[in-house]
């Protein structure tokens, strides 16, 4: 049993706890960790002891007499580094071990205390390391010489972005200050799926000798569907029958917009009000202010007997501690599986406990999709990450960094260091010759021939607040109607001129849009034009328009979901009754209406964002609802099978296309790129061509 392969002040702290027996995830970690050598992913459910799991060996493992920090924590959020540090600091109190929080918001004279006696363990995050790296290496390397594990908390956060491919750069860069012991390293996470098991390997900087540990232990959920339509604002009528659900509970409400959590807390509260409930309603995003959020996490962790509800952004998604939660309440659909599955766990996180989904659908297709993400959650689908990207933008990004940090470096030692780099391996040396003759030509580098150093137009980036950071906020569009500013929404390449777009209750026909300076010019539309749907929010995958079809042509599950959501689903399935449309293959229906057709393609957001390029190249008006899946055309063709084979020879043209007319964003230092770079970006995260190209090759459309 892993228990006795404990140390004593680690058994001691068990029995303290009172703890019963080691949770499955824990026993085998502690088996493999102390027993192996190697790297490993903890692969667990939400509130499974993952945490514990790769604590209690690591520091049963650990000499902490040795100088130096030994165990490094890595974790994407702030607030979750704040909730570790109050569990870990009980834990280490039984072996008298130093913890410290370092992050931009953590104790000043603690930092220093450590630095005077680097010891023990750091919380920190991977961009205070990137501002380690950069203004105090020797800093760095006083604390992090002699590390002996690194745990990576909430792994699947970094799978597949720009903010994973700049952990897994830091981690080559501190663990090469370490010359004398390999830094292990654990990684835990409870949403990252089999598909992801090879890229999370990787992310360790050696997948030969990083392992995986799998609970697949079951956890009963208990899930309901209900579907009340709301068109711009949620009715009284939705608010008290919301409340009838959750006015005696302890709750988790998560809308997909910040607006949209501000206005179910404030007419949830003012409900309560009338019917003298509990006083306990908040709302927890990003825009919220930092102090307000901890005391929101704060009460609902320590309140053990009084009811609350926190309505809530993907900010309470990843595994901070709130404590008991009974009911989780999800307003319209996720953008992804392992989005549900995150926020199904908080709730029912004692052992024996089931967890409790609540899903509201106020759209005909977001509960559709509801539905098929949480049929793909029964069947252990996660999506799977793309891992085998170029990270120019990161390139780029390093590159300054590495210049910062050493204030000049040779041409060739600064290949060697990005070429060792395994963040870069799918990078060429070609590229990054390239890329460097670009920098220096455009002064961000200026060479002096014997070293690089950074140039004026390089310190500039490098100087700014929010240079540490690789991950962006989604850029917003400031959309003005005869100058005046009504609103912003985010950019996507369904974004162009002569769309209708709503927005404010009303719509809106878009005249001009510049992206250089984020700005949209509208007229209202009068046309009858149906508006898109442009809002933000993940990718969906094709695996989950595939569900929804199938969903349309087959049978519905009828034990989730409410009288009305039944009736919902089926009105969708009588739209297409009469189309003879197999939902298990590649065929697709299509609408013909007196002025338009309908095309419904029930693939992925990247390949539908690929097909709406390919007909504007191919001067095919037409217009693509996100939400549905569904282009509008408006040529009155017929043949739209055929029409749609004939874009299969534009897809060579796109990177050229996309050159000349620049759609979208590519990442956050993307604009500093040269021209080819910015395009191979940009195609990475807002197209698929691969996918495209095999949509192209094997549907058919179906009609009446």
């Amino acid at each position: 049993m892993g228990y006795e392969l404990l140390s004593e002040p680690i058994r001691r702290y068990i029995r303290d706890k009172k703890w019963e027996t080691l949770r499955p995830i824990q026993d085998a970690a502690i088996k493999r960790i102390l027993g192996t050598e190697d790297n490993y992913i903890l692969a667990s459910k939400t509130a499974s002891g993952k945490t514990e799991a790769a604590f209690l060996p690591v520091l049963s493992k650990v000499d902490f007499r040795e100088p130096g920090v030994q165990v490094l924590y890595i974790s994407p959020l702030i607030a979750l580094i704040n909730d570790q540090f109050l569990r870990c600091e009980d834990l280490c109190r039984y072996i008298d071990i130093p913890i410290t929080k370092w992050h931009g918001e953590a104790s000043q004279s603690a930092k220093q205390k450590l630095l005077k006696d680097p010891a023990g363990i750091v919380l920190i995050t991977p961009e205070s390391i990137e501002a380690m790296l950069q203004h105090h290496k020797g800093k760095a390397i006083t604390l992090f010489s002699n590390l002996k594990f690194i745990i990576i908390d909430e792994i699947h956060a970094f799978l597949g972005t720009d903010r994973g491919g700049h952990l897994l750069s830091l981690l080559h860069r501190i663990t090469a200050l370490n010359t004398s012991n390999r830094v292990r390293i654990i990684g835990l996470s409870a949403t990252i799926g089999d598909k992801n098991f090879q890229l999370a390997k990787r992310l360790t900087g050696n997948a030969e000798i990083t392992k995986v540990l799998v609970d697949k232990t079951a956890k009963e959920t208990q899930a309901i569907f209900r579907y009340y339509p709301v068109e711009t604002e949620f009715p009284v009528q939705f608010i008290e029958e919301l409340y009838g659900y959750t006015g005696d509970k302890k709750v988790l409400i998560f809308p997909n917009s910040r607006g949209a959590a501000e206005e179910l807390a404030v007419k949830l509260a003012e409900v309560a009000a009338r019917r003298k409930g509990h006083k306990f309603y908040f709302s927890h995003h990003s825009s919220v202010d930092k102090e307000i959020r901890e005391y929101v996490e704060y009460f609902a962790k320590t309140n053990q007997h009084q009811n609350f509800c926190i309505a809530c952004t993907s900010t309470l998604e990843l595994g901070i501690d709130i404590g008991m939660v009974d009911l989780v309440v999800q307003v319209d659909a996720t953008g992804s599986v392992a989005s549900l599955v995150q926020r199904i766990g908080r709730s029912g996180r004692r052992a024996g406990q089931v967890s409790q989904l609540l899903m509201y659908g106020t759209n005909q297709w977001e509960l559709l999709q509801a539905v098929s993400c949480w049929l793909l959650h029964q069947e252990n689908f996660i999506e799977p990450v793309n891992g085998e990207t170029k990270p120019y933008n990161l390139l780029f990004h390093q590159v300054l960094s590495l210049l910062k940090e050493t204030n000049g470096i040779s041409r060739g030692n600064l290949m060697t260091q990005l070429q060792a780099n395994t963040a870069f391996a799918n990078i060429t040396a070609e590229d990054m010759k390239a890329l460097l003759d670009h920098m220096i030509s455009q002064d961000y580098i200026e060479d002096l021939k014997h070293e690089l150093i950074m140039g004026y137009e390089g310190e500039k980036i490098a100087n700014g607040r929010d240079f540490y950071t690789l991950f962006e906020t989604q850029p917003l569009m400031e959309v003005l109607h005869d100058g005046n500013v009504i609103g912003e929404i985010p950019d996507s390449p369904v974004i162009r001129e002569d769309s209708n777009i709503y927005l404010a209750a009303k719509i809106w026909k878009i005249k001009y849009v510049d992206r250089d300076v984020n700005k949209i010019i509208v007229t209202r539309a009068n046309d009858g034009k149906k508006p898109l749907f442009a809002g933000g929010g993940q990718a969906v995958h094709p695996e989950i328009r595939h569900k929804m079809l199938a969903l349309l042509k087959g049978e519905l599950p009828a034990d989730i979901l409410d009288e009305n959501a039944l009736l919902a689903c089926k009105d969708l399935q009588y739209t297409f009754i009469e189309i003879p449309v197999d939902g298990k293959a590649m065929e697709r229906p299509y609408i013909v209406k007196e002025k338009t057709s309908l095309l419904y393609t029930f693939t992925g957001t990247k390949i539908n964002f690929t097909l709406a390029l390919l007909l504007e190249m191919a001067g095919v008006k037409a217009e693509l609802n996100v939400r549905e899946s569904c282009f509008t055309l408006f040529n009155g063709q017929r043949q739209y099978t055929e029409l749609f084979r004939s874009l299969l020879p534009l897809i060579e043209e796109v990177p050229a296309y996309l050159q000349d007319n620049r759609k979208g964003s590519g990442g956050k230092f993307s604009r500093y790129l040269p021209a080819d770079m910015q395009v191979s970006l940009l195609l990475e995260n807002a197209y698929d061509l691969p996918g495209t190209k095999a949509f192209l090759e094997q549907v058919s459309f179906v009609g009446k």
